[in-house]
């Protein structure tokens, strides 16, 4: 089937010439000018609307266009001004109705109109580059009646007047207002801004200028918070009902910059109101409130943060500088996990856990625990006290919350390997005496360090656990091949530690009673052979043993001693009474672990299996020590503690450092040789930088010490100076 292709419609002209009344267009004119005057003056409902399109189409046909629309318009004008007086005429409150009023007749007359003109509007209007109808008719309200220079100051002057008292508490008539500034809007966005919006933002920055002085002299932070969260809703509510959507976010503006950007610096810093006390008496709804106001204006949320970082700081400061909170380890890090989730919690619910807010509380962590370069020992001491007896009874959960909050502290170290070298310490004793409270949260903390840190941090770690199974393994054989000599001699479990990873521990000379030796050599010679090209080394310092005591009137007990306490103890059994020196001589326990040792089985209330003279909490070197044949326990087995050292000496402390030091130099080495091996050539700076980002995860190397491993490096010819440049370095293959 073909289709044709349709002609265009089109209006063509008679072909014919027509001969027209030469007053014709007079005429019809008037026609519709009465036409017009009825239509304003209410009277429509006589008028034949069919007459009248004919009429106008037939002027428009006969090329009398534009004296119909010149007609138009100075009809239009005419009744506008009629109008205008009018609405000028009203009195007081009813100015508005009056406008309001006639607004809506203009639109209904304008209506009927753009109706009776409808082919001019299609034919002649475009045509010509003419005003449409309906928009001639806004044009003319705009120019004849609003700009009328008496209704344009008054109605602006209402229309703030308005507004004024609503922001006072007075009720105005918001349908009204809806209506008037609408009218505003269907003349064009420019009469809008002009005419009202424009002052209404000027007027309205005054206004919010003036009540702000009032209220940031009359109170305190919180409540002007309040206020100025309620101002700027009122705001938004009022464009919402009456004004153009596009007006809120100007006068939102013009509010924050008043109210809060004006201010912001005083509200911050308000003496007993302002953000610190706010994060001290941790008042989140007050701040969330103040995040959500300056969030809006120019560097408001910057402040915040500023303010904040600092005094975490400071306080951070002042905690790892308190003596009295170093006392305690384990305080002092929990003290520092609460402040953490103090913090968190603010981040959180009050501050929309803003990523910039958290990072800022992490680097202000990092800043003041390093600041105390016992952090890492103190984190430790506090991981030890949990794994032995804080996280009894603790749901899995919640054992795994507290590893998690150990991590996050963990991360802000900058020296990971002094944590580490702690850690391994803390773990062996827990490993050794059995006193750690769950293998599975020991496994857990390593596995989290193991992500965290990678293979090499923990691997000498898990070799310790592997230690403790084998040596399970190891005296079930030796019980198995020598269950018999040993008869009712003393029992003997012993734990075979790999040298390489536990820590090293200085080999201390320490007399074992005669009865111990010999089970010991027993064992000595089951273990090497059955195990080739190995060598045993005692740990005394290490090691514990359960006794069976007998004190005054028969009362028996089993207690439960380390290794240098059951050594002190067994002199006892040949002896009522001896002096430190003596013990000292015969024992040849160090100093320090001697006194710690006397102290615990003379001085502690309950423990007692010793008595002192004279009596007092520390031990001298001209004390003495008798059998105390009165002590008396309802329990029947007795644990006799060492006191724990709970942190170094600063000897101690130093040697700890001194050993790190040490382990630090073989690793700065072997990243300037592989950075050396990949670049063959760089110079001093590039290599510190590089080594530094290599190493940062583990320490922060100092660069006068990568200087001196350079120095070794080249004197053992793995690098060589540049001869033209001594600040450049060259890889020897």
């Amino acid at each position: 089937m073909s289709a044709q292709k349709k002609k265009a419609f089109q209006i063509e002209a008679f072909k014919h010439r027509v001969v027209v009344d030469p007053k014709y267009a007079e005429k019809t004119w008037k026609i519709l000018e009465h036409a017009i005057h009825e239509i304003y003056n209410h009277n429509a409902s006589g008028l034949s609307f069919e007459e009248l399109y004919r009429n106008a189409y037939n002027m428009v046909l006969h090329k009398f266009g534009e004296k119909l629309y010149s007609g138009l318009v100075t009809t239009m004008t005419s009744h506008l001004k009629e109008i205008s007086n009018s609405i000028e005429a009203a009195q007081g409150g009813l100015f508005l109705d009056e406008l309001n009023r006639k607004w809506a007749e203009h639109n209904k007359a304008l209506q009927m109109i753009r109706d009776i003109l409808m082919y001019m509007d299609r034919t002649f209007i475009p045509n010509t580059h003419k005003t449409p109808v309906h928009e001639l008719g806004l044009n003319l309200w705009r120019d004849v009646v609003i700009h009328f220079h008496a209704i344009q100051s008054r109605l602006q002057a209402i229309l703030l007047e308005n507004v004024r008292r609503e922001r006072s508490g007075e009720v105005i008539d918001r349908g009204l207002m809806r209506s008037i500034t609408k009218m505003l809007m269907d003349l064009g966005p420019s009469v809008y801004q002009d005419d009202f919006e424009k002052h209404f933002l000027e007027v309205s920055a005054d206004f919010y200028r003036l009540e702000s002085q009032e209220f940031i002299e009359s109170c305190d932070c919180g409540e002007y918070l309040k206020k100025a969260e309620r101002r700027l809703n009122e705001e938004i509510e009022r464009v919402s009902h009456y004004l153009d959507t596009r007006s809120e976010v100007k006068i939102t503006n013009v509010v924050e910059t008043e109210m809060i950007e004006s201010h912001m610096h005083r509200l911050v810093q308000m003496e007993n109101s302002g953000l610190i006390n706010m994060i001290v008496d941790e008042k989140f709804e007050d701040l969330g409130r103040m995040y959500c106001l300056f969030r809006q204006v120019s560097n408001g949320l910057v402040l915040i943060r500023d303010v904040m970082t600092s005094f975490i700081r400071d306080t951070g400061k002042q905690l790892i500088t308190d003596p009295e909170r170093l006392k305690d380890p384990v305080d002092f890090v929990q003290h520092l996990l609460d402040l953490k989730d103090k913090y968190d919690k603010i981040i959180t619910s009050a501050f929309r856990n803003d990523k910039t807010f958290q990072n800022a509380l992490n680097s202000s962590f990092e800043y003041f625990i390093n600041l105390n370069s016992r952090s890492p020992e103190f984190i430790s001491l506090f991981v030890d006290d949990k794994l032995r007896k804080g996280l009894r009874g603790v749901t899995e959960e919640d054992v795994e919350l507290v590893l998690d909050k150990v991590m996050m502290l963990f991360r802000y170290l900058q020296e990971k390997d002094v944590f580490e070298k702690y850690y391994k310490q803390h773990l062996a004793k827990r490993l050794l005496s059995g006193k750690s409270v769950s293998d599975d949260a020991e496994r857990s903390l390593i596995v989290k360090l193991k992500t965290e840190c990678g293979y090499q941090f923990t691997s000498k770690l898990e070799g310790m656990f592997t230690d403790m199974k084998t040596s399970q393994d190891t005296m079930q054989g030796f019980h198995a091949s020598h269950g018999s000599d040993i008869g009712d001699g003393p029992m003997l479990s012993v734990q075979v530690l790999t040298t390489g990873s536990w820590p090293t521990q200085p080999i201390t000379t320490c007399n074992l009673p005669a009865e111990i030796l010999g089970i010991c050599e027993k064992f000595r010679n089951y273990y090497l052979g059955t195990h080739t090209g190995r060598r045993l080394s005692w740990q005394t310092n290490m090691g514990t043993a359960d006794l069976k005591a007998t004190f005054g009137k028969g009362q028996k007990h089993e207690l439960n001693v380390s290794t240098y306490q059951m050594c002190v103890l067994m002199l006892f059994n040949d002896a009522d009474r001896l002096s430190y020196k003596e013990i000292e001589q015969v024992t040849e326990i160090p100093t320090s672990d001697l006194k710690r040792c006397l102290q615990s089985l003379a001085c502690v209330k309950g423990k007692n299996v010793l008595r002192k003279e004279p009596m007092s909490k520390d031990i001298a070197d001209t004390d003495t020590f008798l059998f105390n044949d009165k002590y008396t326990s309802k329990f029947f087995k007795v644990k006799i503690g060492t006191v724990a050292a709970q942190r170094e000496s600063e000897p101690e402390n130093q040697e700890t450092r001194q050993r790190v030091e040490e382990d630090r130099k073989p690793q700065i080495e072997a990243a300037i040789v592989r950075i050396m091996k990949a670049r063959r050539v760089l110079d001093h700076n590039n290599i510190v930088a590089e080594v530094t980002k290599q190493l940062q995860s583990r320490f922060l190397p100092n660069p006068v010490v990568i200087k001196k491993r350079i120095e070794s490096l080249i004197e053992r010819e793995f690098l060589e100076r540049d001869k033209g440049d001594r600040k450049l370095y060259r890889y020897l293959a």
